[in-house]
């Protein structure tokens, strides 16, 4: 997809970004009023082989500065890459410092280091569990309450001929509640808006985004997503649960909070970001576990978006974390509902058993499982694109905290407005029978009303399971007594229970005519809800979309086969259609076919499933990216795939580089390191470091420079003070991970011309390649080490350019979407 009309980032907050003063959109396509910086005028495309010269540093001029009042284009392809991102420090920094401390950590250490890895993961694993179990105890309890008082409503006036009120009611407390979730968001933490997937997916492809992992991102995130659920927008709780473990393990993994300034002293090792990428890793797959009961499909998911990164105790460590995380869950879970030792759920969400019997399938249905895949991908890449320009609108035009508040209150009272009138001219009646005691256990005795020539059943019910009873008085609107209302079933049951019902209910339970409005209804609406300033999933819409029409396809298999009865049963149709459109909307493929097999408890269907979400992807990808991966290169996210492009073997490191290369001297002036961090124009974070004539001798990032500054490891200093403390890496991490910026180093005019020795502070061994250099083996080298920086030497081993992440991502934007871009710009 093309990039949009302005750089944007996932932060809003100004001393995040690097450029100071500058602000930029926000993921959901919300941005700051004021202050955003917009490129106007005519600008050159990619030349394919020219990259070196595009300059990704550029600044913007006063003479744009002065056209932010024109009407906004679309940016200039040396803009496609937001300079807000920046890459993780997974290599580690092989310094003299940092090898004097492993060289004298003995076996021991090196041991209680690997136990207290695997205590860290544990406490991810246990942490995210609880708050798994919050969240679904604070929906049940909350939407109980709302339940209530809604019940009491349509019993009071609907006597009266007083329906009406009751919609109003219904639609106020759910804009209420979400008003509510928007708020805290849009105002508080905007990072914490849609799912967090997207982010987590580009935190553990190596880049940093800011705020996406602070206590109070997972704060806004919780009590969003709580809010988002209870006020009936068409979302799921699932998703956040991904990006809620990454928050968990971001912080325990550090053993302190840098935002409520507490320093617990503990697992100071980890103190860097080789080791908090990793356990982040385990957070997102306890995440996972914790959301589907799919310890596997997590460890999976963290290894598709990370998988050059591992080894294979690393992926113990996740796995045992994820497996915690669904036991706790399980566990406290099972207390809430007064069975304690009871592990039968051990996810947010339950599919049901699927017995052998119900879900056998022959060879022949192959074809049609393939065929189904196809229209899920179909489907998912409508939804991606609607999904896509929806998000271009809020950006240009819904940028406002307010009016972020306002669209999202809109969009929960449209989807209660909609679904009541779905259900008020619906005449699918279904017979309360025995079949449908599990779905409906407790006995309703009735009294009939009539509202404007239509029966009206009022359940006198007792006050307890208020969910589960709103659920049975909402499903027996306009219907007899010992009926239901199919299409109050599908709407006002939460998302799970109606995912369950569509694929466990008897054949006949649902009408085609019911099904089909609802999977179209319901596909809008969760289109438009996905990007809104709510903490909200897309994973459980997408389930319900594609369990609705999957259903719909079985039952119309069975009305044009005279055996359909015996081998076209809906509930089967109904999970590979849920299947299909899932993996046509996020096109996950590995991990999303483990979580389905644990997620349904039975592995006969892994095969048709592995084939519908390969079929969904090679299809939704012929039209449009993933969903997940729409929003990334939405927000300039130099992001890196897998595999290098397939047409790049002919380009070289010479080609992308950056050149020409600030270097610094072994021995440099102070005054020379603190202009060069205080060049904004730049803003560079590694430096190569030369003897003359200009040979390579090492590599040191900004963040070290500034603790130097910071502690004055100046060489006269040092001379003049024998006493003075050496500087030890524990001074690098308690700096770690926000360190200061370089306006805040106050360096006196006399210190300025000392000298500062980084003789044993640089990296003496950083990664290095010729100019001739293939870029896919650039590619590789950054994918599978996880650099940052690589330098660019030529035969006699001296500087000629800096490989950095930014320049292989701008690669792949000019080489595969120079066609999107020029169709964006007309």
């Amino acid at each position: 997809m093309a990039n949009i009309a302005k750089k944007v980032s996932w932060s809003s907050r100004a001393e995040e970004s690097g450029v100071a003063g500058e602000r930029t959109p926000l993921f959901n396509g919300s941005e700051q009023p004021r202050l955003s910086r917009q490129l106007s005028g005519g600008g050159s495309v990619f030349q394919i082989g020219r990259l070196s010269t595009v300059d990704l540093e550029e600044e913007i001029t006063s003479d744009e500065d002065s056209q932010r009042g024109r009407p906004k284009e679309i940016p200039h392809n040396e803009k496609l890459l937001s300079l807000k991102y920046e890459s993780l420090d997974y290599d580690n920094i092989e310094n003299q410092l940092f090898l004097e401390e492993e060289r004298r950590m003995s076996y021991m250490g090196f041991r209680c280091l690997e136990i207290s890895r695997w205590v860290v993961c544990g406490l991810i694993g246990f942490l995210t569990g609880l708050i798994a179990c919050f969240i679904d105890i604070a929906v049940e309890e909350l939407a109980g309450i709302k339940y209530q008082v809604v019940k009491q409503n349509i019993e009071k006036f609907t006597e009266v001929g007083g329906l009406s009120i009751s919609l109003i009611l219904w639609a106020v407390l759910n804009s209420s509640i979400v008003m509510l979730g928007a708020i805290i968001v849009a105002f508080f933490e905007p990072i914490a808006a849609g799912s967090g997937i997207p982010q987590i997916k580009c935190y553990l492809n190596g880049v940093k985004i800011p705020r996406v992992v602070r206590l109070k991102t997972l704060v806004v995130k919780v009590c969003g997503v709580i809010c988002s659920v209870v006020g009936g927008l068409a979302v799921g709780k699932e998703g956040p649960m991904i990006h809620s473990g990454a928050v968990v393990a971001a912080g325990v993994s550090q053993g302190r909070s840098t935002s409520l300034k507490r320093d617990f002293k503990i697992f100071e090792y980890f103190r860097r970001d080789t080791e908090k990428r990793d356990f982040v890793s385990a957070g997102a797959a306890a995440g996972v576990s914790a959301a589907f009961g799919a310890p596997v499909g997590g460890v999976l998911f963290a290894l598709e978006e990370g998988a050059s990164f591992w080894n294979q105790m690393l992926t113990w460590r996740i796995f045992f974390a994820s497996m915690i995380s669904t036991f706790t869950l399980n566990f406290f879970l099972s207390i809430y509902h007064k069975n304690p030792g009871d592990l039968s759920n051990p996810g947010l969400i339950n599919f049901g058993r699927f017995e052998s019997d119900s879900v056998a399938y022959n060879l022949y249905e192959i074809p049609l499982f393939i065929m189904m895949g196809a229209i899920g991908g179909l489907l998912g890449a409508l939804f991606n694109l609607l999904n896509y320009w929806l998000t271009i609108f809020r950006i240009r035009y819904v940028h406002r905290p307010c009016l972020q508040v306002m669209e999202a209150m809109l969009v929960a009272a449209v989807t209660a407005t909609v679904s009541f009138t779905m259900i008020y001219f619906s005449n699918d009646c279904q017979p309360l029978g025995p079949e449908h005691t599990e779905e409906y256990p407790l006995q309703v005795h009735t009294q009939y009303t009539q509202h404007e020539g239509r029966l009206f059943v009022s359940p006198l019910l007792p006050l307890v399971e208020l969910l589960l009873s709103f659920s049975v008085s909402l499903s027996q609107l306009f219907c007899a007594d010992g009926e239901y209302n199919s299409m109050a079933t599908a709407f006002f049951n939460t998302p799970e229970r109606s995912v369950r019902s569509l694929f466990h209910n008897q054949p006949g339970t649902y009408n085609p005519l019911t099904l089909g409005l609802f999977t179209l209804t319901y596909f809008f609406l969760a289109c438009w809800t996905y990007g809104l300033a709510v903490s909200a999933g897309v994973f459980i819409p997408s389930l319900l979309i594609g369990a609705a029409w999957g259903r719909l396809f079985g039952i119309l298999l069975a009305s044009i086969t005279s055996s359909g009865s015996i081998w076209a049963d809906p509930g089967k149709y109904a999970l590979i259609g849920a299947a299909a459109q899932l993996g046509g909307i996020v096109r996950m493929t590995l991990s999303l076919t483990v979580i389905m097999v644990e997620a349904t408890g039975n592995v006969t269907y892994g095969l048709p499933i592995m084939l519908v979400l390969m079929t969904a992807k090679i299809v939704g990808d012929y039209f449009v990216e993933g969903l997940y991966d729409i929003h990334i290169k939405l927000q300039s996210v130099p992001f890196l795939h897998l595999e290098a492009p397939a047409t790049s073997h002919w380009l070289t490191a010479r080609e992308v580089m950056g050149s020409p290369v600030t270097c610094l001297n072994r021995i440099e002036k102070v005054g020379t390191i603190v202009d060069i961090l205080s060049n904004t124009s730049t803003n560079h974070n590694g430096f190569p470091v030369v003897v003359q004539p200009a040979k390579l001798c090492g590599l040191i990032l900004r963040s070290q420079l500034i603790v130097l500054l910071k502690h004055k490891v100046f060489v006269e200093l040092a001379r003049s003070r024998l006493t003075q403390r050496k500087l030890q890496l524990k001074d690098f991490r308690d700096a770690y991970p926000r360190f200061p910026p370089i306006q805040s180093i106050h360096v006196s005019q006399d210190e300025r011309e000392c000298m500062m020795d980084l003789t044993e502070f640089m990296n003496a061994t950083p990664y290095t390649v010729p100019q001739e250099t293939s870029l896919p083996r650039v590619f590789k080298l950054f994918r599978a080490l996880g650099l940052r920086h690589l330098v660019v030497v030529d035969d006699e081993n001296r500087v000629v350019g800096l490989v950095t992440r930014k320049d292989l991502a701008r690669y792949h934007l000019g080489k595969h979407g120079l066609e999107e871009l020029q169709v964006a710009q007309t």
